[in-house]
């Protein structure tokens, strides 16, 4: 046999390893693989430790005793759980204008003016900072003997406003501090979806006679759907799982009024009046459900969008 028909034979697929036959298939799997492995070990196995963990009366390190569904039955009367449960519901639908406020300023920095990069390195600095640092941030701006907050109010004659020690106040007073951050993520989400924009349907448009607040609604936004899918998706998680700023600015008070449940799993599963481990992981399943409902619809609202294409 010749060296070109052993080559040949070498090279044709039933005598090539089966890696060689799906390498375009497989490699990318390959490359994925640790990525999965990690989360699956550390999200999704957790997750349904959860649930399992919820049926039980468990301290963390002890032995655990089987309750059923009591750690729900006993939620469905905490006034602790609903107080922290309204509160979501609060940040859920404040936080979400993070969206609108995000999507006008990157409207604006997107424009060609003098002195741009610096406004563009001024709106993404809260996003570059830690929660931990804007909560320290916030609470002396709300201070009531120094904070600023204060000082303009005393200006036209209000105040002083201790912001953080009013039930009334206090969660609007934080999620004002959230805002600060997640709208520099929104504004850079739309950044990048702007430079993603036709020029020549804008163009088309112009030729049309629109423009202003028409150019934008039908030509501009459109085409900003996978930035708003993404923008939505990030800012209702996290509504759903505040818990930094409220550690560093009120510790869940004053009297538990500014509690999310996030914050309430954490009070009752892991601090030093807690250790109940069964009652914060049926929190946690609860949370989990909220988050889950939310964005499996935004899922299906973004699948029936690509099939009516």
């Amino acid at each position: 046999m010749s060296t070109a028909s052993l080559a040949r034979t070498e090279l044709a697929p039933e005598n090539r390893s089966w890696y060689k036959r799906n390498e375009i298939s497989v490699t990318p799997w390959l490359f994925m693989a640790p990525a999965i492995l990690f989360f699956l070990v550390y999200v999704i196995i957790p997750i349904f430790q959860s649930f399992e963990i919820s049926l039980f009366s468990w301290d963390g390190l002890g032995p655990r005793e089987y309750i059923g569904t009591e750690n729900y039955v006993e939620l469905w009367d905490d006034p602790a759980f609903y107080t922290s449960l309204k509160n979501n519901l609060i940040w859920l639908i404040l936080y979400l204008l993070a969206i609108p406020a995000g999507l006008f300023i990157a409207l604006f920095l997107n424009q060609t003016v003098f002195g741009i990069r610096l406004y563009k390195s001024l709106f993404f600095f809260p996003f570059v900072i830690s929660q931990v640092v804007v909560g320290l941030v916030f609470t002396w701006f709300y201070d009531p003997t120094f904070g600023l907050f204060n000082t303009v109010i005393g200006w036209v004659g209000l105040g002083p406003i201790n912001v953080l020690g009013d039930p009334t106040y206090v969660t609007y007073g934080i999620i004002a501090a959230g805002l600060w951050p997640q709208t520099a993520y929104c504004m850079i989400l739309y950044l990048t979806g702007l430079n993603a924009v036709d020029p020549e349907q804008i163009e088309a448009a112009r030729l049309d006679g629109a423009k202003g607040w028409k150019m934008l609604w039908y030509v501009v936004v459109p085409q900003l759907k996978p930035a708003t899918f993404i923008a939505f998706v990030v800012t209702i998680i996290g509504a759903l799982r505040s818990f930094d700023l409220i550690s560093v600015m009120t510790n869940g008070g004053p009297f538990g009024e500014s509690r999310v449940l996030s914050f309430y799993m954490f009070e009752v599963a892991l601090s030093e009046y807690g250790f109940r481990m069964g009652y914060g992981a049926a929190i946690a399943v609860v949370l989990f459900i909220i988050m889950l409902f939310f964005i499996a619809y935004f899922l299906y609202s973004m699948y029936q969008d690509e099939r009516g294409r």
